[in-house]
């Protein structure tokens, strides 16, 4: 009987959700550095249905040996970018990673939230901007 009812239950949850809501949802990613000024560099990838920015960035690392980044789990808020392709934030320098998100009617936002609790929007541009404060 319980199997009964979540069989129908999954069957109504996937019939009011799109097919294509499944799909996978693709994202750029530029990276950017207002402090030394080097050319940007623009990546694609992409995140599952619903999936968060830090899955994206790791797919992306597996697949793309030009881009790397690394990050450090603070227990009170989660993934903090500490670096992208080699370059750091510094204490000493006063410098970080900015996350930025330019939609697709090119508003720039800054997400309330981090690497991984960011939920990316199809066709979103993230941007790693390495920054001072």
């Amino acid at each position: 009987m319980k199997a009964t009812a979540l069989l129908t239950a999954a069957l109504l949850l996937i019939s009011v959700i799109p097919a294509k809501s499944f799909g996978n949802t693709p994202i750029t990613v530029l990276v950017a550095n207002s402090v030394t000024n080097p050319p940007n560099q623009t990546y694609s990838t992409f995140v599952v249905f619903r999936g968060i920015l830090l899955g994206g960035l790791t797919r992306l690392q597996a697949s793309n040996q030009g881009f790397g980044f690394t990050y450090t789990e603070d227990p009170n808020y989660g993934p903090f970018l500490q670096s992208v392709n080699g370059l750091a934030g510094s204490a000493e320098e006063r410098t970080y990673w900015q996350l930025l998100v330019k939609k697709p009617n090119n508003s720039i936002i800054i997400p309330d939230v981090g690497i991984g609790c960011y939920i990316p929007a199809a066709n979103d541009q993230i941007i790693l901007k390495y920054s001072t404060y």
